[in-house]
């Protein structure tokens, strides 16, 4: 019989090591571009706003 509660444990727990993984690369991705002498944002508009904005005219 298959162990659904061992299952469950091993991929939350690996989800769980993964999404931590994630937050500190974004972290550090973060402080990067804090510290960075180039500064300079630039804002992009998607294709989504462009529409909703034509629909509102």
């Amino acid at each position: 019989m298959v162990d659904y509660k061992e299952m469950y444990s091993i991929l939350f727990n690996k989800m769980s090591d993964i999404i931590e993984e994630i937050q500190q690369v974004q972290r550090q991705t973060e402080e990067m571009c804090i510290h960075s002498q180039d500064r300079e944002f630039v804002l992009i508009k998607s294709d989504k706003d462009s529409d909703h904005q034509n629909q509102k005219e």
